[in-house]
């Protein structure tokens, strides 16, 4: 029996679902939801656009105490890094007050840069499909529908090769610790099954955010690379901080990627500097 639409992530006319939402977030993490919800505004005001939810918890796989709460948030205006630093306290103080979750981020962009022609395929397609509404007008409603094809593909993580470096800076400065090198090594492994399923995603024509099925997914097209990119989706979710791993990421399985993926899609259009 051929595959569905519905199991590939995609809906009756072939556009990537939005997946997530507030009623797929678990009972355990709705207090740390909530008590999100109601900090944000008076974080920032006037000047908050709209907030949202990304990652396993609003898709509702989230694992207590081992899962981060991921936030995105849309100003009015351009971030500053007072609002930067406001972002991480607020994690920082939901994290030790709510043991459900491990850490977490908040993403902050102007609402203008997430609806620019240059974030389109990038960004624009972040929130409208990978987010989830939490607070605000939803910015979904001024984007397009977006298909899993080789545009995306470019725009979402044709710059590997311009992250590698910074990569080697960020490990090179870290602590000599299992635990210091235990988030590297779980953010450089989702990171790399995500650009390597991308990287097939035209072919697979479809859309997941399971690091499982997306290791499977580039399997089925590059085997010669296939155990890596499942051994890095293991580690995406039970990371270990193995000094070998992030050099395997950093002189092996990095370069290589970078310059498949340059080959085969081309490379993701240049930010102006200073807008990350």
């Amino acid at each position: 029996m051929a595959e569905t639409p519905h199991r590939r992530g995609l809906d009756a006319q072939g556009h990537i679902a939005r997946e997530g939402s507030l009623a797929r977030v678990p009972e355990g993490f709705r207090p740390v939801v909530a008590a999100a919800r109601d900090r944000l505004p008076h974080l920032f005001g006037p000047r908050l656009h709209s907030a949202y939810l990304y990652g396993s918890v609003p898709r509702g796989t989230a694992r207590v105490g081992r899962s981060d709460l991921d936030l995105l948030v849309a100003l009015y205006d351009e971030p500053t890094e007072a609002d930067r630093t406001g972002g991480r306290a607020l994690v920082e103080a939901l994290d030790k007050e709510f043991p459900q979750i491990d850490g977490g981020g908040t993403l902050l962009y102007s609402r203008a840069r997430l609806l620019s022609d240059l974030e389109t395929h990038d960004l624009g397609f972040f929130v409208a499909c990978l987010c989830t509404p939490l607070l605000g007008d939803d910015l979904a409603a001024d984007l397009p529908r977006y298909r899993p094809d080789s545009l995306l593909a470019r725009e979402t993580n044709g710059d590997l090769a311009l992250l590698l470096p910074r990569w080697r800076e960020r490990v090179a400065g870290a602590a000599d610790t299992e635990e210091a090198r235990r988030p590297l090594v779980r953010f450089m492994s989702r990171h790399l099954v995500r650009t390597a399923f991308t990287l097939v995603m035209p072919r697979w024509n479809g859309w997941t955010s399971d690091l499982f099925e997306m290791a499977e997914a580039f399997a089925g097209c590059y085997p010669a690379h296939a155990e890596q990119v499942r051994a890095a989706a293991v580690r995406g979710y039970e990371p270990a901080g193995d000094p070998a791993v992030l050099r395997s990421y950093l002189d092996d399985l990095g370069p290589w990627l970078a310059g498949e993926y340059a080959r085969v899609h081309g490379v993701k259009a240049a930010r102006p500097t200073g807008t990350g």
